[in-house]
C-alpha cells in the first residue's frame, strides 16, 4: 500500500440527519459529505478522523456507541496525512464550520476493505465524545476515487476522552 490519494472531507451542519447531494469528485480525491444536527453543531470543537483496514468485518452500530479508542488498539488505525504534512492514526481538524459547511483533505493509502470513522469531539478540555459517522469504503485508487457520502453524526451520551494515542 503507498500513502498518497487524498480523502477530501466535506463536513455540513445541518437540522436534518441524513444524506446531502453527491460532491463532485476530482482526481484522485475521495469526496467525503457529512451531515450533523444542531445539537451536535453547538457543542462542536472538532473533528477527529480515524481510518481502520478490514471494514467489512467491522460493525458500524458497534463502532458508533462510544470512543473508537475504547475499542480498537491504536496500532489498528492506518497512518494517515493531514494537508500540513502531519502523519497520525488519528487526525484533529478544528470544527469551522461557515455556511454549514467544512472542507478537509487526509491522504490515506490505497487499499481496499476500510472503514472511516469521523468523530465529533466537544469544545471541553479533555474532550468530549459527542458521537460519530462510520462510514464502509469498498476502495481507494492511486487514480480517481468516486465521492462517499457519510452517514449522518449519530449523538451518543457516552462520557469517554476520546483522545487517540499516538
Amino acid at each position: 500500500m503507498s500513502p498518497r490519494p487524498s480523502l477530501l472531507v466535506l463536513l455540513g451542519a445541518t437540522l436534518a440527519a441524513g444524506c446531502g447531494a453527491e460532491p463532485s469528485s476530482s482526481g484522485n480525491r475521495l469526496g467525503l459529505e457529512l451531515t450533523i444536527s444542531r445539537a451536535v453543531a453547538d457543542e462542536l470543537g472538532a473533528f477527529q478522523v480515524v481510518v481502520l483496514p478490514e471494514g467489512q468485518s467491522r460493525r458500524c452500530g458497534d463502532i458508533q456507541r462510544t470512543c473508537l479508542n475504547q475499542q480498537v488498539k491504536p496500532q489498528e488505525a492506518l497512518v494517515i496525512q493531514g494537508p500540513d504534512g502531519t502523519k497520525a492514526r488519528a487526525l484533529r481538524f478544528e470544527a469551522g464550520l461557515q455556511s454549514g459547511a467544512q472542507e478537509l483533505t487526509v491522504d490515506i493509502p490505497v487499499g481496499r476493505d476500510y472503514v472511516v470513522v469521523i468523530e465529533a469531539l466537544s469544545r471541553s478540555n479533555p474532550p468530549r465524545f459527542l458521537g460519530s459517522s462510520c462510514n464502509y469504503l469498498e476502495s481507494v485508487s492511486a487514480t480517481r476515487n468516486e465521492p462517499l457520502i457519510a452517514a449522518a453524526i449519530t449523538l451518543t451520551a457516552v462520557e469517554c476522552d476520546p483522545t487517540f494515542a499516538p
